[in-house]
């Protein structure tokens, strides 16, 4: 993730949870929205579809025949791990600086059904590997908090370095896995919260992960 946040969901997806509105009409309150959103997370919604999408998940890839170099490319942000309770004190917005501190007091949690997907894909001896576009100064935080919510056994943890800061998410992540598969993995998976963690070469299956507080190309 590049954590450009941006407050204003697509009409489409309004429509889709909601029904607010249609594309040709005004768009809706913005604080309106965002009651809409912490109800979907609060009242258990959110928890319900997640679990579909990682049911579905979890019979595609149970369908793959593994191999020595087989492995599946996770998202962290909303995707492995929640940041729930930032995004909330923050009203659903960005502060970088709060962002940052956040990162580094290592608070974000498991999500639950997706640690299970990677407990069970690493069962089978599925290469684990995290890209994610939190910063190279986030790198040890970040891997920290990983291990301290059960995620194990990684082979690698990608975060961006300076040079790669202002590059758009679809274009480093699709970059990343590229390095991979010349260093040998065969990508035959990748999990994230957003379409930008999943478009592009090299990501195999693609699951998406439920996510309505930010939206990132």
């Amino acid at each position: 993730m590049n954590f450009l946040r941006e407050q204003v969901f697509g009409c489409a997806v309004i429509i889709l949870l909601f029904g607010l509105v249609s594309c040709s009409s005004m768009p809706p309150n913005l604080g309106l929205v965002k009651k809409e959103v912490l109800e979907y997370y609060e009242s258990g919604k959110i928890d319900k579809e997640l679990e579909e999408v990682i049911e579905k998940a979890a019979k595609k890839f149970q369908s793959v025949d593994v191999k020595n170099n087989s492995a599946v490319v996770f998202d962290i942000d909303e995707t492995a791990l929640s940041n729930y309770e930032i995004n909330k004190q923050l009203d659903f917005g960005y502060i970088p600086e709060l962002w940052d501190e956040w990162i580094l007091e290592e608070k974000a949690t498991a999500i639950k059904p997706v640690k299970r997907l990677y407990d069970s894909l690493k069962e089978r001896g599925v290469k684990l590997i995290f890209i994610s576009g939190r910063k190279d100064y986030h790198y040890q935080s970040t891997y920290n908090n990983l291990i301290a919510e059960g995620y194990s056994s990684f082979d690698t943890l990608i975060t961006r370095q300076p040079h790669e800061y202002q590059i758009k998410a679809q274009e480093f992540k699709s970059s990343k896995r590229a390095e991979l598969v010349e260093k040998g993995y065969d990508i035959i998976g990748s999990v994230g919260d957003q379409f930008s963690d999943l478009e592009g070469p090299y990501s195999g299956i693609k699951i998406k992960i439920p996510n309505y507080i930010y939206y990132i190309d």
